[in-house]
């Protein structure tokens, strides 16, 4: 393949994925075919198949390198010595929120397109794979800052609930216009406290559950 030639197939299949990020993002991962990406990227429907083979396969593409560079951040803060596990845990709520922010067009499909349970053993799609360590990560914080055991049947239910108020932050503001910089700027010690306050909660109910036992 000459030099033209493969830059004219990288060009298209770019051109395939910023194509599909655009739907997705508008539609609905579920809603967009790959006849109608073909379409919007201004090749064929037979010419799309050629770089991906499926809508899960673009899925993948669009959100892998982003993904692992969040897990890389994790890896880092759940490295360091001489911090706490809450310490380390909110560093790693602020970061998921920062990075959902930063990437406020592609949130759903970073984290709910082709979702499974988090408990679920194993997922077939890579993707979820990913995502289930990144709560993996989370849970394992919230595990000793929380000083459960790892067979307490609460652990996956705090988890849950950690989770959810981490994704009503990012779904209250992901449509703003509003640069993530001034974004953070006035509302970053709120977030900081949201976290605060659950965690109380959490540490309130989990030695309550103790104390029964």
């Amino acid at each position: 393949m000459s030099t033209r030639q493969k830059k004219r197939s990288e060009e298209t299949k770019q051109a395939i994925l910023t194509a599909a990020g655009r739907m997705f993002a508008d539609r609905g991962f579920d809603s967009v075919t790959m006849r109608e990406i073909a379409k919007e990227a201004g090749c064929s429907h037979t010419t799309i198949y050629i770089y991906f083979k499926d809508k899960e396969e673009l899925l993948y593409e669009l959100s892998m390198p982003s993904l692992l560079e969040l897990k890389k951040r994790f890896d880092i803060i759940s490295a360091k010595s001489g911090t706490s596990p809450e310490s380390r845990l909110k560093e790693m709520s602020m970061e998921f929120v920062r990075f959902c922010l930063m990437n406020k067009t592609m949130y759903t499909i970073f984290f709910i397109a082709k979702g499974t349970r988090v408990d679920e053993k194993d997922p077939k799609l890579a993707i979820n794979r990913l995502r289930m360590d990144l709560f993996e990560q989370i849970k394992r914080e919230l595990l000793a800052t929380l000083r459960l055991t790892p067979d307490d049947d609460r652990l996956l239910m705090f988890s849950r609930i950690y989770f959810y108020m981490m994704h009503g932050m990012v779904s209250t503001y992901k449509d703003s216009a509003e640069s993530l910089q001034d974004m953070m700027n006035r509302l970053g010690a709120t977030f900081d406290e949201a976290f605060e306050v659950l965690l109380v909660g959490l540490k309130q109910k989990s030695q309550k559950g103790d104390d029964k036992q």
